[in-house]
């Protein structure tokens, strides 16, 4: 990439291509046209090789894409060849969902542990540590800790947050209502599910 500076709506669509991929790989689709990859994903082909270009050629003219190739290069983009540690902060329901969800395994993302500040009710996590909060500050002192899990209640959030970031993570998944910022110290996903909830009741409004 030469240090280019690649934009977030690419990047943002770099998944939705690696999604698509692996399922043309399970189909047993060796080569794909740009063409059809934007059909499947509704955005123009000229859109699918100007976001693929930022990252070297990877299609022959008259040819199309090597699926198997361009879902390897870009499962390389992602990071997704590494192991990554995550830790869950904050063990309700949604930590607990997330905890057992195994398709981050996939992308080798792996979950080591849960914390909570009451481990009772913390009790539908299956082979991962579940730990008071009083040992998280040490924990990651101790562990090699590459993204952080937010889903804490929102008074919680951005002091849990900043408290992470301080011990050195880099990358907060954040799962509470609230909008997290660390620019130039770490980077942050923010997943409002409220207001998607809400987006998808507009649009559903709006259809009707």
């Amino acid at each position: 990439m030469n240090g280019k500076q690649i934009s977030e709506n690419v990047i943002s669509r770099l998944p939705k291509y690696y999604r698509y991929l692996q399922e043309l790989d399970s189909r047993k689709i060796t080569r794909v046209s740009s063409k059809t990859i934007s059909q499947a994903l509704n955005i123009t082909a000229s859109q699918v090789r100007q976001d693929l270009s930022n990252f070297g050629g990877f299609g022959q003219q008259g040819y199309g894409y090597d699926t198997d190739y361009l879902k390897a290069r870009i499962r390389e983009i992602l990071g997704l060849n590494d192991n990554h540690n995550a830790i869950i902060i904050g063990g309700g329901r949604i930590g607990q969902a997330l905890a057992n969800y195994k398709g981050f395994e996939n992308e080798n993302v792996y979950v080591r542990a849960v914390f909570d500040i009451e481990t009772s009710h913390v009790k539908n996590v299956n082979n991962i540590e579940v730990l008071n909060m009083l040992e998280l500050d040490n924990y990651i002192k101790t562990h090699k800790v590459d993204v952080a899990i937010i889903s804490v209640q929102k008074e919680q959030a951005k002091t849990v947050a900043e408290r992470v970031v301080n011990l050195g993570v880099t990358a907060i998944w954040n799962f509470a209502p609230i909008d997290l910022n660390f620019e130039g110290r770490a980077v942050c996903e923010n997943i409002n599910m409220s207001e998607s909830l809400m987006r998808l009741i507009y649009k559903s409004k709006k259809n009707k």
